[in-house]
């Protein structure tokens, strides 16, 4: 059992206090009472008086009160099954989770900037699906579509480079695990806007991404670009696990010391080709607020009906229950006919 207001409980407390103060006052009437009346006088001055139906009377009013205290708090019993229908779009965030977006040009690194933004497009999103997508050289659907945005929040919190078999990057395979899961959609009739949203620093190490991305715009999905990082260039850090301790710097085979950067031109064309455009995201958070903009002005769609289990409000039993009794308590007579 919840309560809707709990704060309607403390008035329970009155109710003992009540009885008690009344109690307290009959008993000193009864003391001055046998000051000035016999038993047997008072007992004819009240003739027909009905001690038991009175009793009753007074418990049926506590009774009612009670009750209708519990109904003020809006006890909640048991489960309803409610429908809900939610409008919006249908987006996959593919994130980078490549060696490189371990590069520090945007602070703290390039992938929490990234969490960090997309944690600020789910907070904004209203009834839109989102899925998320993780990738290097390999991708895997992290999270599948859903409205659920906490759980969504949680495996982006445990997205890290650590995961990956991979250091690589390959768009190719984040394009087609995306669409994978867009096919896997059930209701396919929705008129929904379809949005794959690339996070990454732009470089790819993978195969040709062309084919697979006209596939997507074909199934008239659009593709967005955001990138992540400075066209400077950086080193990549390496930490020792556990103790978080910088041990050192990536180095490629001849043992240089690994430079990189952001590949705009590549994450342009690739939103070109998309038919969505492309973001960036350097110091600010210019890029995400572009982008929801963006995703405001998409066609929504009907989502498929949902229902969910939610406590069942009771309050309204409560409520009779209260009225029986005080009503009683008005009707239950103290005193019986006397012929």
């Amino acid at each position: 059992m919840i309560w809707e207001n709990t704060s309607y409980l403390w008035l329970l407390l009155l109710l003992p206090a009540v009885i008690g103060a009344l109690w307290w006052r009959g008993r000193q009437m009864r003391t001055q009472r046998a000051q000035y009346f016999g038993e047997e006088l008072f007992a004819s001055l009240r003739r027909g008086f009905w001690p038991l139906a009175n009793r009753f009377k007074q418990i049926s009013l506590f009774a009612g009160l009670f009750f209708l205290i519990i109904s003020l708090a809006g006890p909640k019993i048991g489960t309803e099954v409610r429908e809900i229908k939610r409008q919006g779009v249908d987006m996959l965030i593919a994130l980078d989770l490549s060696a490189s977006m371990n590069a520090e040009d945007v602070r703290p690194s390039r992938l929490e900037k990234a969490k960090f933004e997309i944690n600020r497009l789910i907070e904004r999103l209203r009834g839109d699906r989102v899925g998320l997508v993780v990738f290097t050289g390999e991708a895997y659907l992290q999270s599948p579509m859903t409205l659920d945005y906490s759980a969504l929040r949680l495996f982006l919190e445990i997205a890290d480079t650590n995961q990956m078999p991979s250091s690589a990057t390959d768009f190719q395979a984040a394009m087609a695990t995306s669409m994978e899961a867009f096919e896997a959609l059930e209701d396919d009739d929705s008129n929904a806007s379809r949005v794959l949203l690339i996070v990454s620093d732009g470089e790819d190490h993978g195969q040709q991404y062309k084919e697979t991305l006209e596939e997507l715009t074909s199934q008239n999905i659009s593709v967005y670009t955001l990138g992540v990082g400075t066209e400077d260039g950086t080193t990549i850090p390496i930490y020792e696990e556990g103790t978080n301790q910088l041990v050192g710097y990536k180095r490629d085979g001849s043992g240089q010391v690994v430079t990189t950067s952001l590949q705009s031109e590549t994450l342009r064309r690739i939103a070109n080709l998309g038919n969505g455009d492309y973001y960036s995201i350097e110091r600010g958070n210019d890029g995400i607020d572009a982008f929801l903009a963006r995703i405001d002005e998409l066609e929504k769609g009907e989502f498929s009906s949902q229902e969910y289990a939610d406590y069942k409000n009771q309050y309204q039993w409560m409520g009779a229950l209260a009225l029986f009794f005080i009503v009683a308590s008005v009707l239950i007579p103290s005193y019986k006919h006397q012929k």
